[in-house]
């Protein structure tokens, strides 16, 4: 079998090691040079010749540089006669540009996506996509797992007899539907109208939440508008305590602070698929990691066994 290479990039070193130290294997190490003109330049300074390398980077901020890293990586992995080249992108950023619902507007998803293959990468591994239709635009295999027996086996340490989950639209109430009956509840979804980037309207919430404790989940949360305008809705029903969960924590701007502040919210909860500094990890935040996830699947595509058993429910 091929001899297994893992790099990483600079956008989350700390989470390359974890995975690394999953799977047993040293995190080879790669420089990242800027020219006075700058431009990158990526050495990646380990043997790739016939070996299957995986390369780690996940599209945080700075997201234009993080990606550029990544092309740089994958031409270097190419150049070096790599046998294989599995991105490993727990985050894709890009994903949220999947449709043309505007008139001259690029679809960033699908043309990052064909870059991705271009500059040589064989294979995709990332995580939680904004929607389904993003998983098509990649021409090279792609797998994309989830979150949710991580999420999941943290909440059912909770007594959860009065709880219902609730979806922030309909895009993401199958995916709610599917983590719901992980954990025997029921769940609610909220009726949302996206007006601009930072701005949403909540018109109704279908499903019952009067008297009930609740699980918002989502699968990213950038500015927090939308989570913000849910619990307006829960506090008029009359709910208990909130808990908010995703996958991706971004938490741009002040967005975990107002979350934070809200009386109702008693923790909220995030995979480690971008870093959270020490100034986001306030007393309610819980950073849960998808290392050992990550690290299982890429085990798997190296040894060539069925990824697709990590989405069975548990």
């Amino acid at each position: 079998m091929r001899e297994i290479v893992v790099f990483s990039g600079s956008s989350h070193p700390a989470l390359a090691e974890e995975i690394c130290g999953h799977l047993g294997t040293p995190l080879s190490p790669a420089t990242i040079k800027r020219f006075t003109n700058d431009c990158l330049e990526v050495q990646l300074q380990a043997n790739c010749r016939e070996r299957d390398v995986f390369l780690i980077q996940t599209l945080s901020k700075p997201v234009q540089e993080h990606l550029v890293e990544l092309l740089l990586m994958i031409d270097a992995a190419r150049g070096a006669s790599a046998a294989r080249i599995t991105v490993v992108m727990p985050f894709y950023a890009y994903a949220r540009s999947d449709k043309k619902d505007a008139p001259r507007i690029s679809i960033g998803g699908r043309l990052v996506a064909d870059l991705l293959a271009t500059a040589g990468a064989g294979r995709v591994l990332t995580m939680a996509l904004h929607a389904p239709q993003v998983h098509g635009f990649f021409s090279v295999p792609c797998d994309h797992l989830h979150a949710q027996h991580e999420l999941a086996d943290h909440f059912r340490q909770l007594d959860l007899s009065n709880t219902v989950v609730v979806a922030p639209d309909m895009g993401y109430a199958k995916s709610a539907a599917a983590f719901a009956r992980r954990l025997g509840l029921p769940v609610a979804v909220a009726a949302k109208q996206r007006i601009s980037d930072s701005q949403v309207v909540i018109s109704a919430i279908i499903g019952e939440t009067a008297g009930k404790d609740v699980i918002v989940i989502d699968d990213e949360i950038a500015a927090g508008t939308t989570v913000i305008e849910l619990l307006e809705h829960l506090r008029a029903a009359g709910v208990g305590q909130v808990r908010v969960a995703c996958t991706h924590g971004l938490f741009g701007r002040d967005a975990l602070q107002r979350l934070a502040a809200q009386p109702e919210v008693v923790e909220i909860v995030t995979m480690n698929t971008v870093p959270v500094g020490p100034e986001k990890r306030v007393a309610k935040v819980t950073v849960l990691s998808v290392a050992p996830a990550i690290a299982e699947a890429m085990r798997r595509i190296h040894e060539g066994e069925s990824v697709s058993e990590l989405f069975d429910e548990r």
